[in-house]
């Protein structure tokens, strides 16, 4: 293992391993860690005692609920998330979180206990191979078992996470290694062999890419979480200002590009907006920054973009030509490329193409929009509290959503005007996300208006959480968007299964009173008249705020790709076939 050292933080002292791992989270800059104690990590936290006024420390109700904190706090924060948990089970409740930072490329060192190293493979109480059960969902992992490799290690892991393509680390700790004593000093990571975070440039490759972008007609830039890793922001808009060329984005791209803006043409995706769908199949040169083309936004491959010249840049060189086939590739961070794409492209006006996304827009007003904003039946409906709350907010709260219908409803319908400010599970679509993400993001950001959207079916896989929020006082807002379904996967039942309605529906429990027993403020709303004062009553809250909203039981959300059809064959409305 080669590590350079850019900094040296700490004289060297002899401490027990335990201690080294707070001392390095300390000196890599950490100062909000959330897990859950138990017999195997207890040296560790015997070791944080001491050090209680240099790292808080949020004591969750469950370990994933800890990871998806991690999340929350990495994903708004620029900055690594850190979760810690026990063997065995410990461990183990930390792969869904594990699963889902991977798939979208979130900073995490996760720190486990385990049993002691003469116990490896005896099947000890609460033993466990998290080595093996993580390395599909880990971007790094790696034992410990010797205190002295503690701090080497956990620089190591500080660097894997947050450089190149981020992702989740695991770094597994051994019982005896945690009481083992060494002579402490620690070095972050820069460099290791073999491993090259940061890609090369390739300046013709550029030039080809520029050559593309200036003979085009009718070009197209998708724009995914790549932006905000790289902190691209402000070279996408000068770019796209430049050539003139429209943008869409990936769900987990929402808020890389002002909703605002004339040249931005809205979400890409199953549920995505109308234009942006449709126009895919209609360019001539697309171009692709920080996106892996995940199958919710190609829908059918074999019919995607097959009339274009398509650019894909990315800083992950595995997902290049990875599902789909380009013409140009570009092995690059986004910020870096974008600014240097800039300074090639000439500057150029594509009003008339433009205008084709405006009349796929107006088509959407007609049949879709206006329908889901406002109900003609009198019920209130997911689309309509979705659009109030961003115009209550100006567009500037951070927006942490769970999984399902109200996912879409609020990707579609809130209007980020402030960058970083959509988390949401992506990849792998975990529900129970929210919650505890909003604790971590409401950390990171406390200066910050963060609102939970989330489901019934979603919001019970990770309730417990609201113990966490009582206990540290954390002024989070939940805005739970109650249909008494599980709401996506009865609107396939409808759409493609006649209806057949199998184990979708849900018998709720009564979530104010949920939220009053954990002393959360908390009110429901059922009278559409009352919902902008219902929602400044949560907004204007300077604790904790649980606002549960009776929603339309069988709305859909349109538009929508079904499986296996191409982009170009979205749903407005359900099908007369």
């Amino acid at each position: 293992m080669k590590t350079e050292s850019i900094k040296t933080n700490s004289k060297t002292k002899t401490i027990t391993g335990a201690e080294a791992v707070i001392r390095s989270l300390i000196d890599e800059g950490v100062t909000t860690l959330f897990g859950y104690p138990g017999g195997a990590i207890m040296p560790v936290y015997d070791a944080l005692y001491d050090y209680q006024n240099q790292i808080k420390h949020i004591l969750v109700r469950h370990e994933q609920g800890a990871i998806h904190a991690a999340e929350g706090y990495a994903r708004v924060s620029n900055q690594v998330g850190v979760c810690m948990a026990t063997s065995g089970p410990g461990a183990t409740n930390l792969i869904t979180g594990l699963a889902d930072a991977i798939a979208d490329s979130t900073p995490l060192v996760c720190i486990t206990g385990q049993v002691a190293s003469h116990l490896l493979g005896t099947d000890a109480f609460q033993e466990t191979d998290v080595m093996g059960i993580s390395t599909p969902v880990t971007k790094w992992n790696c034992i410990v078992t010797k205190a002295e490799d503690i701090p080497i290690v956990l620089a190591k892991a500080f660097y894997i996470a947050q450089s190149g393509r981020p992702g989740p680390v695991l770094v597994d700790i051994t019982k005896d290694a945690q009481f083992g004593k060494l002579e402490y000093e620690y070095k972050k990571c820069s460099a290791l062999k073999h491993y090259n975070p940061k890609p090369t440039l390739s300046s013709e490759k550029l030039k080809e890419a520029a050559e593309l972008i200036n003979d085009a007609k009718a070009p197209y830039l998708l724009v995914g979480q790549g932006i905000l890793l790289s902190g691209a922001q402000q070279e996408l808009i000068a770019f796209v200002e430049k050539t003139g060329i429209p943008v869409a984005s990936t769900l987990l791209g929402l808020s890389a590009f002002p909703c605002s803006h004339p040249l931005y043409a809205g979400m890409l995706g199953m549920h995505g907006n109308y234009a942006p769908n449709m126009l895919t199949n209609q360019c001539d040169v697309l171009i692709a920054v920080g996106m892996r083309f995940d199958d919710r936004v190609t829908g059918r491959v074999e019919k995607y973009a097959k009339q274009a010249t398509i650019i894909h840049i990315d800083i992950d060189a595995s997902e290049l030509n990875k599902i789909v086939n380009t013409k140009v590739q570009i092995h690059a961070d986004a910020k870096e490329a974008l600014s240097a794409l800039t300074r090639m492209v000439s500057k150029q006006d594509h009003s008339a193409w433009l205008n084709r996304f405006k009349e796929y827009d107006h088509q959407e007003k007609i049949k879709v929009l206006d329908k889901s904003i406002f109900s003609d039946n009198g019920k209130l409906i997911m689309g309509e509290v979705v659009n109030k709350l961003s115009e209550l907010t100006n567009g500037e709260a951070i927006i942490v959503t769970d999984v399902g219908q109200h996912q879409m409803v609020a990707g579609r319908y809130y209007k980020f005007t402030k960058t970083k400010s959509n988390v949401t599970s992506g990849g792998l679509g975990t529900m129970g996300f929210a919650l505890p993400s909003a604790i971590g993001a409401k950390l990171a950001q406390p200066k910050r208006e963060v609102i939970a959207i989330i489901g019934d079916g979603g919001f019970q896989m990770t309730l417990q959480e609201l113990g966490t929020i009582f206990q540290y006082n954390i002024p989070v807002k939940i805005l739970i968007l109650n249909n008494n379904f599980l709401g996506m996967v009865r609107q396939w039942q409808q759409l493609f299964f006649d209806k057949r309605y199998s184990f979708t529906e849900m018998t709720n429990p009564d979530f104010v009173t949920i939220a009053h027993g954990y002393k959360l403020k908390a009110e429901r709303l059922e009278d559409r008249q009352d919902l902008g004062n219902a929602l400044k009553r949560m907004l204007q809250s300077n604790e904790a705020f649980l606002l549960e909203a009776i929603v339309e039981a069988e709305e859909n959300v349109f538009p929508m790709i079904p499986t296996g059809a191409s982009v170009d064959e979205v749903l407005l409305e359900p099908s007369t076939k």
